[in-house]
Protein backbone atom coordinates (compact mmCIF):
# COMPACT_ATOMS: atom_id res chain seq x y z
CA UNK A 1 0.00 0.00 0.00
CA UNK A 2 1.46 3.43 -1.14
CA UNK A 3 1.68 5.49 1.84
CA UNK A 4 0.59 9.07 1.98
CA UNK A 5 4.00 10.64 2.57
CA UNK A 6 5.82 8.93 -0.48
CA UNK A 7 2.08 9.72 -2.62
CA UNK A 8 3.45 13.68 -1.56
CA UNK A 9 7.37 13.08 -2.43
CA UNK A 10 6.10 12.13 -5.57
CA UNK A 11 3.13 14.85 -6.25
CA UNK A 12 5.84 17.23 -5.33
CA UNK A 13 8.82 15.82 -7.45
CA UNK A 14 5.64 15.58 -10.43
CA UNK A 15 5.19 19.49 -9.90
CA UNK A 16 8.88 20.04 -9.74
CA UNK A 17 9.21 18.80 -13.13
CA UNK A 18 6.61 20.62 -14.71
CA UNK A 19 8.10 23.86 -13.30
CA UNK A 20 11.76 23.12 -14.62
CA UNK A 21 10.11 22.36 -18.11
CA UNK A 22 7.89 25.93 -18.08
CA UNK A 23 10.90 27.69 -16.98
CA UNK A 24 13.34 26.27 -19.88
CA UNK A 25 10.52 26.80 -22.42
CA UNK A 26 9.92 30.60 -21.29
CA UNK A 27 14.26 30.91 -21.57
CA UNK A 28 14.14 31.42 -17.47
CA UNK A 29 16.00 29.44 -14.51
CA UNK A 30 13.79 27.30 -12.16
CA UNK A 31 16.24 28.61 -9.71
CA UNK A 32 14.21 32.08 -9.88
CA UNK A 33 10.90 30.82 -9.16
CA UNK A 34 9.60 30.19 -5.83
CA UNK A 35 7.14 26.94 -5.31
CA UNK A 36 4.83 27.84 -2.28
CA UNK A 37 3.14 24.54 -0.98
CA UNK A 38 -0.51 25.31 -0.51
CA UNK A 39 -1.38 23.45 2.86
CA UNK A 40 -4.83 24.61 3.87
CA UNK A 41 -6.94 21.76 5.07
CA UNK A 42 -4.09 19.58 4.88
CA UNK A 43 -2.39 17.73 7.63
CA UNK A 44 1.08 18.30 9.06
CA UNK A 45 1.78 14.34 8.19
CA UNK A 46 1.27 15.47 4.70
CA UNK A 47 3.65 18.64 5.14
CA UNK A 48 6.25 16.87 6.95
CA UNK A 49 6.69 14.48 3.88
CA UNK A 50 6.80 17.96 1.69
CA UNK A 51 9.54 19.48 3.59
CA UNK A 52 11.61 16.61 4.14
CA UNK A 53 11.68 16.43 0.23
CA UNK A 54 12.92 19.34 0.05
CA UNK A 55 10.02 22.03 -0.13
CA UNK A 56 10.82 25.22 1.52
CA UNK A 57 7.73 27.31 1.55
CA UNK A 58 4.57 26.70 2.73
CA UNK A 59 0.81 28.93 2.22
CA UNK A 60 -1.72 29.06 4.88
CA UNK A 61 -5.39 30.49 4.04
CA UNK A 62 -6.61 30.16 7.45
CA UNK A 63 -5.09 32.12 10.74
CA UNK A 64 -6.90 29.21 13.46
CA UNK A 65 -5.67 26.72 11.26
CA UNK A 66 -2.38 27.85 10.99
CA UNK A 67 -1.98 28.43 14.77
CA UNK A 68 -2.54 25.20 15.47
CA UNK A 69 -0.52 23.14 12.71
CA UNK A 70 2.66 25.38 12.38
CA UNK A 71 3.71 24.64 15.66
CA UNK A 72 2.86 20.87 15.42
CA UNK A 73 5.14 20.69 11.87
CA UNK A 74 7.86 22.85 13.38
CA UNK A 75 7.78 20.77 17.13
CA UNK A 76 8.29 17.42 14.67
CA UNK A 77 11.02 18.61 13.45
CA UNK A 78 14.73 16.98 13.97
CA UNK A 79 17.14 19.54 15.01
CA UNK A 80 19.24 19.55 11.56
CA UNK A 81 16.23 20.02 9.63
CA UNK A 82 15.45 23.73 8.18
CA UNK A 83 12.44 25.37 9.35
CA UNK A 84 9.79 26.44 5.95
CA UNK A 85 8.89 29.69 5.36
CA UNK A 86 5.71 30.80 6.16
CA UNK A 87 3.37 33.06 3.61
CA UNK A 88 0.18 33.81 4.85
CA UNK A 89 -2.54 34.11 1.85
CA UNK A 90 -5.45 34.14 2.52
CA UNK A 91 -8.18 37.09 2.64
CA UNK A 92 -6.95 38.98 6.19
CA UNK A 93 -8.59 40.84 8.28
CA UNK A 94 -7.34 43.50 10.77
CA UNK A 95 -8.33 41.40 14.02
CA UNK A 96 -6.03 38.84 13.36
CA UNK A 97 -3.57 40.88 12.06
CA UNK A 98 -1.18 40.42 15.85
CA UNK A 99 -1.65 36.56 15.32
CA UNK A 100 -0.34 36.88 11.57
CA UNK A 101 2.74 38.75 12.41
CA UNK A 102 3.87 36.15 15.25
CA UNK A 103 3.12 33.03 12.85
CA UNK A 104 4.22 33.92 9.19
CA UNK A 105 7.27 35.22 7.18
CA UNK A 106 5.16 36.51 4.62
CA UNK A 107 1.97 38.38 3.90
CA UNK A 108 0.84 38.32 0.45
CA UNK A 109 -2.70 39.61 0.44
CA UNK A 110 -2.47 43.23 1.65
CA UNK A 111 -5.29 45.15 -0.48
CA UNK A 112 -5.93 48.32 1.63
CA UNK A 113 -4.22 50.77 3.61
CA UNK A 114 -5.03 50.27 7.11
CA UNK A 115 -4.76 46.56 7.15
CA UNK A 116 -0.73 47.28 6.06
CA UNK A 117 -0.49 49.94 8.70
CA UNK A 118 -1.61 47.49 11.38
CA UNK A 119 0.41 44.47 10.38
CA UNK A 120 3.26 47.40 10.52
CA UNK A 121 2.35 48.35 14.17
CA UNK A 122 2.01 44.68 15.12
CA UNK A 123 5.40 43.82 13.73
CA UNK A 124 6.85 46.97 15.40
CA UNK A 125 5.38 45.63 19.15
CA UNK A 126 6.95 42.28 17.81
CA UNK A 127 10.36 43.70 16.47
CA UNK A 128 9.87 41.14 13.72
CA UNK A 129 10.15 42.05 9.81
CA UNK A 130 7.82 40.70 6.83
CA UNK A 131 8.24 40.88 3.54
CA UNK A 132 4.72 41.58 1.68
CA UNK A 133 2.92 41.86 -1.34
CA UNK A 134 -0.31 43.73 -2.61
CA UNK A 135 -2.69 42.18 -3.65
CA UNK A 136 -4.39 43.30 -7.17
CA UNK A 137 -7.88 42.73 -7.87
CA UNK A 138 -7.48 42.39 -12.26
CA UNK A 139 -10.97 40.92 -12.52
CA UNK A 140 -12.99 43.26 -11.14
CA UNK A 141 -14.36 40.76 -9.01
CA UNK A 142 -16.52 41.91 -6.16
CA UNK A 143 -16.27 39.24 -3.62
CA UNK A 144 -12.35 38.85 -4.31
CA UNK A 145 -9.56 40.89 -2.36
CA UNK A 146 -7.30 43.31 -3.69
CA UNK A 147 -6.96 46.45 -4.87
CA UNK A 148 -7.85 47.76 -8.22
CA UNK A 149 -4.49 48.32 -10.58
CA UNK A 150 -5.57 52.28 -10.79
CA UNK A 151 -5.46 52.32 -7.13
CA UNK A 152 -2.03 50.43 -6.50
CA UNK A 153 0.26 53.20 -6.70
CA UNK A 154 -1.79 55.32 -3.74
CA UNK A 155 -1.09 51.77 -2.28
CA UNK A 156 2.80 51.48 -2.27
CA UNK A 157 2.69 55.26 -1.66
CA UNK A 158 1.38 54.23 2.14
CA UNK A 159 3.69 51.53 2.79
CA UNK A 160 6.22 53.84 2.94
CA UNK A 161 4.76 54.46 6.34
CA UNK A 162 4.35 50.66 7.81
CA UNK A 163 7.59 49.80 9.99
CA UNK A 164 9.17 46.63 9.84
CA UNK A 165 7.22 45.60 6.11
CA UNK A 166 9.00 45.09 3.19
CA UNK A 167 6.19 45.90 0.07
CA UNK A 168 8.42 42.76 -2.20
CA UNK A 169 5.87 42.96 -4.97
CA UNK A 170 2.30 41.78 -6.46
CA UNK A 171 0.22 38.97 -6.22
CA UNK A 172 -3.32 38.41 -8.16
CA UNK A 173 -5.51 35.50 -8.24
CA UNK A 174 -7.22 35.45 -11.69
CA UNK A 175 -11.26 34.88 -12.44
CA UNK A 176 -11.70 31.03 -12.78
CA UNK A 177 -11.33 29.78 -16.31
CA UNK A 178 -11.90 26.22 -17.88
CA UNK A 179 -8.64 27.12 -19.86
CA UNK A 180 -5.57 28.40 -18.39
CA UNK A 181 -4.75 29.77 -21.01
CA UNK A 182 -6.80 32.61 -20.45
CA UNK A 183 -5.14 34.03 -17.48
CA UNK A 184 -2.52 34.82 -19.35
CA UNK A 185 -3.68 38.59 -20.03
CA UNK A 186 -4.16 38.82 -16.51
CA UNK A 187 -0.72 37.26 -15.66
CA UNK A 188 0.93 39.42 -18.35
CA UNK A 189 -1.46 42.73 -17.16
CA UNK A 190 0.03 42.23 -13.06
CA UNK A 191 4.05 41.96 -14.94
CA UNK A 192 3.27 45.48 -16.55
CA UNK A 193 2.04 47.33 -13.26
CA UNK A 194 4.56 45.44 -11.29
CA UNK A 195 7.51 46.95 -13.71
CA UNK A 196 5.65 50.44 -13.91
CA UNK A 197 5.57 50.80 -9.97
CA UNK A 198 9.27 49.84 -9.64
CA UNK A 199 9.39 53.52 -10.20
CA UNK A 200 7.08 55.19 -8.00
CA UNK A 201 8.18 55.75 -3.77
CA UNK A 202 8.09 52.86 -2.15
CA UNK A 203 8.90 50.84 -5.35
CA UNK A 204 12.26 49.75 -4.74
CA UNK A 205 11.96 46.80 -3.65
CA UNK A 206 9.59 45.40 -6.29
CA UNK A 207 10.77 42.05 -7.41
CA UNK A 208 7.84 39.18 -6.69
CA UNK A 209 5.25 38.24 -9.47
CA UNK A 210 2.91 35.72 -7.29
CA UNK A 211 0.95 34.55 -9.44
CA UNK A 212 -0.14 31.06 -10.74
CA UNK A 213 -1.77 27.94 -8.98
CA UNK A 214 -2.28 24.12 -9.86
CA UNK A 215 -4.15 24.64 -12.84
CA UNK A 216 -1.97 27.39 -14.72
CA UNK A 217 1.12 28.09 -13.09
CA UNK A 218 2.86 27.26 -16.17
CA UNK A 219 1.38 29.92 -18.16
CA UNK A 220 2.31 32.10 -14.95
CA UNK A 221 5.83 31.06 -15.18
CA UNK A 222 5.69 32.02 -19.01
CA UNK A 223 4.37 35.22 -18.25
CA UNK A 224 7.25 36.01 -15.70
CA UNK A 225 5.93 34.57 -11.93
CA UNK A 226 8.49 34.55 -9.33
CA UNK A 227 6.45 33.04 -6.87
CA UNK A 228 3.49 29.89 -7.44
CA UNK A 229 1.63 28.51 -5.49
CA UNK A 230 0.45 25.12 -5.85
CA UNK A 231 -1.77 23.00 -3.27
CA UNK A 232 -3.41 19.91 -4.58
CA UNK A 233 -1.13 19.18 -7.42
CA UNK A 234 1.32 18.59 -4.53
CA UNK A 235 -1.04 17.34 -1.38
CA UNK A 236 -3.88 15.80 -3.61
CA UNK A 237 -7.36 16.56 -1.75
CA UNK A 238 -7.73 18.55 0.91
CA UNK A 239 -9.82 17.03 4.02
CA UNK A 240 -13.57 18.41 4.36
CA UNK A 241 -14.64 20.83 7.25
Amino acid sequence: MVSVGSEVVDRLAAVRARVSAAAVGAGRSENDICLVGVSKRQSAEKVLAALRAGLRDLGENYVQEAAAKIPAVVERLGADEPHPRWHFIGQLQRNKARDVVRLFDCVSCIDREKLGAELGRRAEIEQRELDVLLQVNLSGEAQKGGVAPSEARELLAASRSWPRLRVTGLMTIPAPEADPEANRPAFSRLHELRDTLRNEPGGEHLRELSMGMSGDFEIAIEEGATIIRVGTAIFGPRSER
